[in-house]
């Protein structure tokens, strides 16, 4: 069976990803990070979501960029509530993580290589997103260019790396609507970037008004506990 890495952060993207992933033959190895992220809960979502899929394996790295900081996600700064969609779609706000998909993608890419899996999914969108500059078709073309030339196993012509972004057009209502094709069940997963103590949503943040558009374009019910 074919492989596939996918990078899981147990929310609505990255589950449809894996669901496409999953519908195309793919053997699935999920792959999700604890980076100092103030909404850690989302790994135990990601968790939920590998089980439901039956992936081979669901490997959480480690990894402390709280200490390089510059986030709201993980640093001392207040994450942004109650947003317009205009503002979302102007500059990159405070909830960018520097290099994020960069630093998720090359470990991505050194397991795919482990594993001979030479296709890496992951749930970027270039529509309905916060106007991060790694969710942009130009990005994830130029990482795949860049992870071609630096793996031995490419070099050495014993397999070639596919970066697949099938959600990058999409948006979240036409995501969720794909996913409920495939029988995603979205309450096993979470969106929110300031989650409450016990793991309820926020309702405000970007992620969370995201999350509650996307349900109401795709006229089906969200299954999310928000505190409002």
């Amino acid at each position: 069976m074919k492989k596939a890495v996918v990078l899981s952060s147990g929310g609505i993207d990255s589950t449809t990803a894996m669901a496409i992933a999953k519908d195309a033959g793919y053997e699935i190895y999920s792959l999700s990070f604890n980076y100092s992220q103030r909404h850690a809960v989302e790994l135990q979502a990601a968790d939920r979501v590998a089980k439901a899929f039956g992936a081979k394996e669901h490997l959480i790295i480690d990894l402390d960029l709280g200490k390089i900081g510059g986030s709201a996600l993980t640093d001392a700064i207040a994450v942004p509530k109650a947003r317009t969609e205009k503002e979302m779609q102007k500059g990159i706000p405070v909830t960018y993580v520097p290099a994020r998909n960069t630093i998720f993608l090359s470990y991505a890419l050194a397991w795919a290589e482990q594993l001979g899996a030479g296709d890496i999914f992951i749930g970027v969108t270039a529509i309905d997103f916060s106007g991060y500059p790694d969710c942009r078709p130009e990005y994830i073309k130029a990482f795949e260019q860049m992870a071609n030339l630096g793996l031995k196993a490419t070099v050495e012509g014993k397999m070639k790396i596919r970066i697949q972004a099938p959600l990058i057009k999409m948006t979240k209502g036409e995501i969720i609507c794909r996913g409920v094709e495939l029988g995603v069940d979205y309450g096993l997963t979470h969106s929110c970037y300031d989650p409450s103590a016990d793991g309820k949503a926020c309702g405000g943040c970007d992620s969370c008004l995201l999350r509650k558009k996307g349900f109401r374009e795709a006229g089906v019910t969200d299954p999310t506990v928000y505190v409002v």
